[in-house]
């Protein structure tokens, strides 16, 4: 029996165990919804979205909509922004008394958070958001011997940097010695990516910003502790979106990245939305969306905090034999791909 049959024999074996933690997890040891944007004793929350024009962090916006929130969306583009809010007021639960608004803002620009969040302090009657969610993003893959690194710095720009000055903003808002102690938590959201579990070819322009992010919140998720107000941090670890932006990338995306993320599961932006917020409503920290995700995050959780401990540490016990199978299975097609189409050198390149 070849390598090829046996790694199909034992993932298909893996699935269903993986598929029933997965299960489990989503079921939860403890009720009631951790996030109730609709608001208590009348406190309706206001939530502001970064990247809330088009894919994920519209969806999101959507289904917060829908769930009663008050939505601030924040993008680059006036005019995708107001298609994008007049789409979310659609959506609305109670459109008559929840309140939406949008701020034109790029997210790579150096100290663009204080002065978002102080016109989104003026919309919201001079309360900070109760809710931020950091969605903006984008990918641009690409072998490392042929990227420019002016790529992983724009990538690092939007992605990683534009994280943290929104977390370091909001945080020195939500923790200042003067600012309310409040029962309800507010929640500081980040969108990472599975890339930031485990990587593969093509993701080097990519992959560091998004382990960079993981980084952050595992700091700050500790840090919020030292604090006497209510903070949590979440970080949500999407894979393939079908998204505008999964159309863009996949312009410049090598051959073999291709190749390995053949069989991974593809999600709609809706699909993403709506695992995601449903992890925050249980209260987790790191959110997957779909059974890979969450095999991949039990292989690397280290010293981060559990969603669930008894779901998270037998997952933990099962990613390991799980990654005997996908690393042979991974890396015997990384070397078949360079025997059967030689040195990278010769490959057809993509431009955006």
């Amino acid at each position: 029996m070849d390598i090829t049959i046996t790694t199909s024999t034992a993932l298909w074996i893996l699935i269903p165990a993986v598929l029933s933690l997965v299960i489990a997890s989503t079921m939860g040891l403890f009720g009631g919804n951790k996030m109730p944007v609709d608001g208590k004793e009348g406190l309706r929350q206001t939530v502001l979205i970064t990247g809330a024009s088009e894919g994920m962090g519209l969806s999101v916006a959507q289904k917060l909509a829908a769930r009663g929130a008050n939505l601030i969306l924040v993008s680059r583009s006036a005019a995708k922004l107001e298609a994008a809010l007049q789409s979310v007021k659609a959506a609305a639960k109670n459109p008559e008394t929840q309140r939406f608004h949008y701020i034109s803002a790029d997210v790579s620009a150096p100290s663009y958070a204080g002065p978002l969040l102080a016109q989104a302090r003026e919309w919201n009657n001079g309360r900070s958001p109760d809710v931020v969610w950091c969605v903006a993003g984008f990918s641009i893959p690409e072998l490392f011997v042929d990227m420019d690194m002016a790529s992983l710095r724009k990538q690092m720009d939007v992605n990683f940097y534009g994280t943290a000055e929104m977390s370091h903003a909001v945080f020195r808002e939500w923790l200042a010695p003067d600012a309310p102690i409040e029962k309800e938590p507010r929640h500081l959201v980040m969108t990472t990516s599975v890339v930031a579990f485990y990587s593969i070819p093509g993701y080097a322009p990519y992959a560091p910003s998004k382990w960079a992010i993981r980084g952050l919140a595992d700091t700050l998720s500790q840090e919020a502790m030292l604090y006497p107000q209510n903070v949590k941090v979440h970080a949500v670890f999407p894979g393939s979106i079908l998204s505008p932006g999964y159309d863009r990338e996949n312009i410049s995306k090598p051959g073999i990245t291709k190749v390995l993320e053949e069989t991974d599961p593809k999600q709609t932006p809706d699909e993403v939305a709506e695992m995601a917020i449903r992890g925050l409503e249980r209260g987790d920290y790191y959110i997957t969306v779909n059974w890979l995700g969450s095999l991949m995050k039990w292989g690397t959780l280290g010293g981060a905090f559990r969603n669930n401990w008894v779901v998270d540490t037998l997952g933990a016990w099962l990613a390991p034999i799980a990654w005997i199978f996908a690393q042979m299975d991974m890396h015997g097609k990384i070397r078949g791909y360079g025997k059967k189409h030689g040195h990278p050198s010769t490959y057809k390149k993509h431009t955006a």
